[in-house]
């Protein structure tokens, strides 16, 4: 699986006015119609429960400039992995990063085991594209990052 090359996002939730969230590679499309993405997130991870019981996250695709936000959040905890000034709310309460590539702010409809994880779906109810971002995404691949760039046509 390392040579596979995945978007790094950042999945958030906020319960009792408290943001959490992951970095999370385990993240794609599913369906158009309804417009839903799947989120895999290990049961041992603290947001995992918040979501659970918020029943929203919003998924944050972060772009090459934005591997600072991966270090936060693998160095802090909680609430402490959101700088105020970097965050707002979405649709449904959960925090959304400003700068990102695309967010899409979720409802979670359903939820299936995956042994280790929980396959989170989730219908988006509100997303935002940053143009001035769309140019390069930050991307895990052989365990370290890297990033996209469009071809020329």
């Amino acid at each position: 699986m390392a040579s596979f090359a995945s978007g790094v996002t950042a999945v958030t939730t906020q319960e009792n006015n408290v943001p959490c969230g992951l970095i999370a590679t385990s993240v794609c499309s599913l369906s158009a119609e309804p417009p839903t993405v799947l989120v895999c997130v290990n049961k041992s991870a603290s947001p995992h429960d918040a979501i659970l019981r918020t029943r929203c996250f919003a998924v944050n695709l972060l772009s090459a400039e934005q591997a600072s936000i991966v270090e936060r959040f693998s160095a802090a905890k909680g609430s402490e992995r959101f700088e105020p000034e970097q965050w707002t709310l979405g649709v449904t309460g959960a925090p959304v990063l400003i700068d990102s590539v695309v967010t899409f702010d979720c409802e979670l409809i359903a939820v299936h085991d995956g042994f280790t994880h929980s396959i989170m779906v989730g219908k988006i109810v509100d997303a935002m594209i940053n143009e001035r971002q769309a140019t390069a995404c930050l991307l895990w691949h052989r365990q370290g990052f890297a990033h996209s760039s469009l071809k020329p046509a």
